[in-house]
């Protein structure tokens, strides 16, 4: 693995991190386009708070799928065509949406439009071999940091929303994805490893080879990791308006702006957490995480509410430590599961996607059979106390001195 990093010249692990970090924050920016469009598309169609969590949850569902599939792809194919393909197939989507004027027309064009969130899987694939193992943490986590993307949709969608109407938003949305789509094919050039293999200097892998790891228990509670950690987040992102504007009264504006501050921390600080991980180990973040976080949901879902102002402090603490996890998660895959860390990866970033599709939805139907906007709080509660439960039993078995040795 060192010798395939070292060939690659000075310059091209700077340019693929940066580039790739560059594309994914405007990938995320249109996978979270609903958050905002979809608060005047429920009203223009009259939706019901579930089907508003359907309809922002829908991309995010693609998004979610399509990770596994592309995360095999990119070591097969090079992350740099993948990439693109991926951005430009999201672009069409996206401006296909604005001609769109159904619900079941919305949510077509919203499978589309979810392409743009399969990229962390590329992305990912695509920017890890450049590195060592040392430095895995740091730069998942400044890639992942992409995530601030929802905020950029948060900040200007507004205003072009109320100037121009929810179209143009479909319209500029996937222009910008072009631009970045060939700037990035320009700019990078394909990963050492993907090099390697199709030079015939490494081995090239089978699909049993490519999937063995997803037999493995511990693969499968990385991703219940990663569905709080990270389909919270973009649950949140994406209900933050809606709650603000049903619970506080807020514009659409101001509670898009709040979003998008949420959001911000919740993105950039994800770097942090790769430091973080690196330096004082991934598991230190992961525990520290899961109990700021159980607090934090617990303060969020008492039902007798609390002042607009708890409440932003406190969901800006838990975006924050969800960050960290994010970026701890993925430090262990290359640490794990060096030689596939694509279709590892790809089924860790599924099922956290996954959680950013079912957990709105779950949302709206708590919210509609319950009458308590606070219920959202609780169930992410619970899944907080089944991931912190698993992982320090798992901890506790694999410092057993019986067990300790295979662990190793």
């Amino acid at each position: 693995m060192s010798e395939i990093k070292q060939s690659s010249s000075p310059r091209e692990p700077a340019i693929a991190l940066w580039m790739s970090t560059f594309a994914f924050t405007i990938c995320f920016a249109v996978w979270t386009i609903f958050a905002i469009i979809g608060i005047r598309i429920k009203e223009d169609l009259g939706l019901s708070e579930a089907q508003f969590g359907l309809l922002v949850g829908t991309p995010i569902l693609t998004g979610s799928l399509v990770r596994i599939l592309l995360g095999v792809w990119t070591p097969r194919f090079g992350g740099r065509l993948v990439y693109t393909l991926t951005m430009l197939a999201a672009a069409l989507s996206t401006l296909l949406l604005s001609h769109a004027t159904t619900f079941p027309q919305m949510l077509l064009a919203g499978l589309g439009v979810g392409l743009a969130g399969g990229s962390f899987a590329v992305g990912v694939a695509y920017v890890s071999p450049f590195f060592p193992a040392e430095k895995q943490g740091t730069v998942l986590g400044i890639f992942g940091a992409g995530n601030v993307g929802a905020a950029l949709t948060k900040f200007v969608a507004p205003f072009v929303l109320v100037a121009a109407g929810w179209q143009m938003v479909a319209e500029i949305w996937p222009a910008a994805l072009i631009l970045t789509a060939c700037l990035f094919w320009f700019t990078t050039s394909d990963d050492p490893a993907f090099k390697s293999r199709r030079d015939g200097k490494a081995p090239k892998r089978s699909l049993r080879e490519e999937f063995a790891p997803l037999k493995k228990a511990q693969v499968w509670r990385f991703s219940l990791y990663y569905f709080f950690a990270f389909g919270g987040f973009v649950a949140l992102a994406l209900w933050l308006p809606r709650y603000l504007v049903g619970v506080y009264g807020f514009d659409i504006a101001t509670a898009g702006m709040v979003a998008a501050a949420y959001s911000i921390p919740g993105s950039i600080f994800r770097a942090l957490g790769g430091m973080l991980s690196d330096r004082k180990g991934a598991r230190s973040v992961m525990y520290c995480m899961f109990a700021v976080s159980a607090v934090a949901t617990l303060i969020l879902a008492l039902p007798s509410g609390i002042t607009p102002a708890v409440f932003i402090v406190v969901v800006f603490v838990l975006g924050f430590v969800m960050s960290l996890g994010k970026a701890a998660v993925y430090k262990h895959i290359p640490a794990y599961y060096p030689d596939s860390v694509g279709p590892v990866g790809g089924i860790v970033g599924m099922v956290g996607g996954l959680g950013g599709f079912i957990l709105p939805i779950a949302f709206g139907l708590l919210k509609d059979a319950t009458g308590l906007w606070s219920s959202c709080f609780l169930l992410l509660f619970a899944v907080v106390a089944v991931s912190l439960i698993w992982m320090h039993l798992s901890i506790r078995q694999m410092e057993r001195p019986s067990v300790s040795a295979v662990a190793a």
